[in-house]
């Protein structure tokens, strides 16, 4: 039987994981149905040491198995990336390797030694939100987009940090062997959802800064429990105890968002909780997240999450549109 070889990327100083993590779901995909090899390289051949003291023992330096073909190529990031992409010997392998393979992806960091081999350049990229500044001002042939948990463009696929390595190898896997594979293995692991590529970096409250003052942590706290009731500003300036003109200046500099656009991210994202694990209709999700209509929660959806409601039910279970 031909079997898929999946190789990873490995260099000092990399983070474990993003390689722990990907490379559990494709052994998950391996125990479900057999047709997955799974390996790692180094530059030498020799032990490699993480970013956080744990040392691996690679399957064989990048000179083995030259000319042989592969099905899915992975760079893994991590503090290490920088010595890495100086290591010539290593990016144009990268390079060679690429030509030879179906497809080829990074986790988080792991772009910028993809980028460095030229394999990024015309392209659309995502890399973990801290580095996606970096990545741009370094390879300006490469179109980053900050936001998205991963994004696919044509045979490439990158992810944005850490744990999104995970989502992009569910959606690998997806691709592979169908989405009941693939949210099975997210069920096998725990995961709270299989998030899709386009969804946000970010949850409403790891966008928003955390405010100093106590009665603006009382009223996000005040929001998220009453969604669906009227949070305008001359209600939250009255919870808090401000005048509107001085409630507004300070949300918005304490939390570096407008009241209206906190209030908006907060009832997408609990709209994105129900689609994740309820049944209910459009209109009751609509009515209970406060957007009133679903032509109004769709279009919010749409432009904070990337994709539309019914989109991202599909990633979860076979529901329908709404």
């Amino acid at each position: 039987m031909n079997r898929r070889r999946i190789v990873f990327v490995l260099f000092p100083g990399f983070q474990v994981l993003d390689l722990t993590g990907p490379h559990e779901v494709f052994t998950q995909a391996e125990r479900l149905a057999p047709g997955y090899s799974l390996e790692t390289v180094t530059a030498t051949g020799e032990p490699v040491t993480s970013s956080g003291g744990l040392t691996f023992t690679p399957t064989s330096g990048i000179g083995a198995g030259d000319g042989e073909p592969i099905d899915t190529l992975i760079t893994v990031g991590g503090p290490g990336r920088v010595r890495a992409c100086a290591d010539g010997r290593l990016v144009d392998w990268l390079g060679t390797a690429a030509a030879r393979s179906r497809r080829i992806a990074a986790v988080c960091t792991g772009a910028f030694l993809l980028a460095e081999a030229g394999l990024l350049d015309g392209r659309r990229a995502v890399t973990h939100w801290a580095s996606c500044a970096e990545l741009a001002q370094r390879y300006p042939a490469v179109t980053v987009e900050p936001d998205p948990i991963f994004v696919r463009d044509g045979t490439v696929w990158t992810s944005a940090g850490v744990t999104a390595g995970l989502d992009l190898a569910l959606a690998l896997v997806e691709a592979d062997r169908g989405a009941e594979t693939s949210r099975t293995i997210a069920r096998r692991l725990v995961m709270f959802v299989q998030r899709p590529g386009g969804q946000t970096q970010f949850s409403t409250q790891l966008a928003a800064q955390r405010p100093s003052r106590t009665p603006l942590r009382d009223v996000q706290t005040w929001i998220a429990e009453h969604l669906a009731d009227d949070l305008g500003v001359p209600v939250l300036a009255a919870r808090a105890g401000m005048s509107e003109r001085h409630f507004t200046r300070v949300f918005a500099a304490q939390t570096g968002q407008t009241p209206a656009a906190y209030v908006e991210a907060a009832r997408v994202e609990a709209a994105r909780r129900l689609l994740e694990s309820t049944d209910g209709t459009g209109e009751t999700i609509a009515r209970r997240c406060g957007f009133g209509t679903v032509e109004t929660m769709h279009r919010c959806f749409k432009r904070t999450v990337g994709v539309t409601p019914g989109r991202y039910r599909q990633h979860f279970a076979d529901r329908g549109e709404l």
